[in-house]
């Protein structure tokens, strides 16, 4: 998923620093919390949601948590989100997992437990993935956070009428009205995203796995979550169903529950 490229080639006045990921290049931003990466006390690697950046309540919470314990917190932007260069209409999940995969490569040292919140979920799954491909023994954990794998299939497609359907077909592109405005679904994107779907049959990700799920998500179904329960059958998995949480999850409650999942692997 990720081209040999360059390390980091420059920080930015706001406190980021960009990587170029793929041909042609996409400029990443990425911000470190400087601190331990070892055996014993990985570091952390955060990988955010759908049309949400890097400097939200959760990714922030880890920040500040990184700077107490003295531990190396990693977090970007994928292309077309944040700071990271790019239009989000050009986005596909093939990108944004490419991202985080150069990201982990070129930004983080030693073990690493990777925080992925919803799409941010799917994509640290692919993450793990491509790691256990190429034999990468660096994974020491997975937090996942109203997880949503296989979306674009199961939440946007499977959800759409036939009347928004067949304007994504002839169009290429549906405008969805949300709290982040009018955001486009492309069809490249559904079709990409069947590339990738994890769910269905078993598999292994060869690490612990802590899922924190909100039962009030209206977003992510705490259904959806339970699925990707029973295909991690073969690891560490402990799923925490938090009866009043929303999709969200940023309440001081849900952010210590968190940073205790986080603990609880490392």
């Amino acid at each position: 998923m990720a081209e040999d490229t360059p390390d980091v080639i420059e920080t930015g006045f706001s406190g980021a620093s960009f990587i170029e990921v793929g041909l042609p290049a996409r400029r990443i931003a990425v911000r470190t919390t400087p601190g331990r990466s070892e055996q014993g006390a990985p570091g952390i690697l955060w990988c955010g949601g759908y049309l949400s950046d890097m400097r939200g309540t959760k990714a922030e919470a880890l920040a500040e948590w990184g700077i107490a314990q003295g531990r190396q917190v990693v977090r970007f932007d994928y292309s077309g989100h944040g700071e990271s260069a790019g239009a989000f209409i050009d986005g596909t999940i093939s990108h944004w997992a490419e991202d985080a995969l150069a990201v982990f490569d070129r930004c983080t040292s030693g073990p690493q437990i990777i925080v992925g919140s919803s799409m941010g979920g799917w994509i640290s799954l692919l993450l793990a993935r491509a790691l256990a491909a190429r034999g990468d023994k660096r994974l020491a954990g997975l937090v996942l956070i109203a997880p949503a794998p296989d979306f674009t299939e199961e939440l946007m497609w499977k959800a759409m009428t036939p009347q928004v359907r067949a304007e994504l077909l002839a169009n290429g592109v549906w405008y969805r009205e949300s709290e982040h405005g009018r955001s486009p679904i492309t069809l490249k994107l559904i079709e990409d995203g069947r590339r990738h779907q994890v769910l269905g049959e078993p598999f292994a990700v060869g690490c612990a796995v802590r899922i924190l799920q909100g039962i009030a998500d209206d977003v992510v179904p705490w259904r959806h979550a339970m699925k990707l329960v029973t295909c991690l059958a073969e690891d560490d998995v402990v799923a925490t169903l938090i009866k009043d949480g929303d999709h969200r999850l940023s309440r001081p409650e849900d952010i210590a529950r968190i940073l205790a999942a986080v603990e609880q692997l490392g």
